[in-house]
């Protein structure tokens, strides 16, 4: 055989090979179309935030994983719709997808905020609200809220745990509860914003965009938004000085994605396995990303000459005071909201006599 005829029956052979590895793959054959799906994710988030382009890392993997059979675009807060606008998007069909808080929908049912923003008294901190919802019922309870308790046609998906969350910035120095009554303090609306009232402080609710304009125009004397990081990108450190770090509104936190559910079982098996790696896959790079970026802003405040301040130890008595009356009235008078509130409570005392001494081990470890 010549050498142009063996480089012909290769070229053939590898051409053969190639087109057996495709059709492996799920790739159309050629003359063939392949179906594919669209994910438009409309956050609650400004395009300067460390979620936004955490979110837009799970939509760009989405894409990839899927071969290109998904396609995805994220939209920051207010493209199209406002943040607490979201949910009602998605379950009409207006919307693919959107990203927020579960807490957004505490008007709904208050029992969202237990996915997101753990009452105190329950004792969970981040890890052990995230080992609940994926490894002792929580998605299933969450599931049964979103479809059965409220008949919407949504599938959510906890997938990027921010907490802690400081207390926030404020327009000056408070020493005690006195002077933080004083303040117009913007935070999350539902239990947190409740307490906050309870506590007597003037509470607002506000979406993300809206906060440094209020700032400046003297509309509100503090607020808090997610972390040093992203409350960097959103430009809070350059209206006000003063950061607490401390805060028990949302010692956990923990954003989600809403999906259409029509749109969701229209996917064939191995996508929506897809979709729940990607979504796994962004809890991971969310954890350390989040505990990176925080730490390097605080480092950043601090050089800067930013006021980096503990809260005040009268804060922490008072508020869980308040929020334990906020939240036995919802258990005396809203059984669901009991009965995942309950589940939290026996989960986080399984954990707490292994989670709390495990974690001692740190403090050995940082004691040089």
């Amino acid at each position: 055989m010549t050498h142009s005829l063996i480089k012909g029956a290769l070229s053939k052979r590898a051409g053969a090979v190639a087109l057996a590895s495709v059709l492996a793959l799920g790739a159309p054959a050629p003359g063939q179309t392949q179906e594919s799906w669209r994910m438009d994710i409309h956050t609650a988030v400004p395009n300067s935030s460390l979620y936004f382009r955490l979110t837009e890392d799970f939509a760009e993997s989405l894409q990839r994983m899927s071969g290109g059979r998904i396609q995805t675009h994220v939209l920051p807060d207010g493209a199209e719709i406002g943040a607490f606008e979201l949910l009602e998007a998605v379950d009409g069909g207006v919307i693919t997808a959107g990203y927020a808080w579960p807490h957004y929908w505490s008007g709904l049912h208050p029992a969202y905020v237990l996915f997101s923003n753990v009452p105190a008294s329950v004792g969970m901190d981040q890890s052990v609200l995230m080992s609940w919802y994926y490894s002792g019922g929580g998605r299933e309870l969450y599931r049964e809220l979103m479809q059965d308790v409220m008949g919407l046609d949504v599938e959510a998906f906890l997938m990027q745990p921010m907490g802690p969350e400081p207390l926030g910035w404020f327009s000056r120095e408070f020493e005690n509860m006195d002077a933080l009554r004083s303040l117009r303090f913007r935070v999350p609306p539902g239990i947190s914003g409740e307490t906050y009232n309870a506590m007597g402080v003037p509470a607002v609710a506000l979406p993300g965009s809206e906060l440094v304009p209020a700032a400046q125009r003297g509309t509100l004397d503090a607020a808090e938004w997610i972390g040093p990081a992203d409350d960097r990108n959103l430009g809070l450190h350059r209206v006000w000085n003063y950061y607490y770090l401390q805060g028990l509104h949302q010692h956990t936190s923990v954003a989600e994605l809403l999906v259409s559910k029509t749109w969701w079982d229209s996917l064939p098996d191995d996508l929506q396995a897809i979709v729940e790696a990607a979504v796994m896959q962004n809890v991971t790079l969310t954890m350390a990303v989040h505990m990176h970026e925080n730490a390097r802003a605080i480092a950043e405040y601090e050089a800067e000459g930013v006021n980096v301040l503990d809260t005040p130890e009268d804060y922490f008595t008072t508020f869980i005071e308040a929020q334990n009356g906020v939240i036995q009235n919802y258990l005396d008078t809203d059984e669901f909201f009991a009965r995942v509130y309950e589940s939290q409570v026996e989960f986080a005392d399984l954990l707490r006599p292994y989670h709390s001494r495990a974690l001692g081990t740190y403090t050995r470890v940082t004691d040089r």
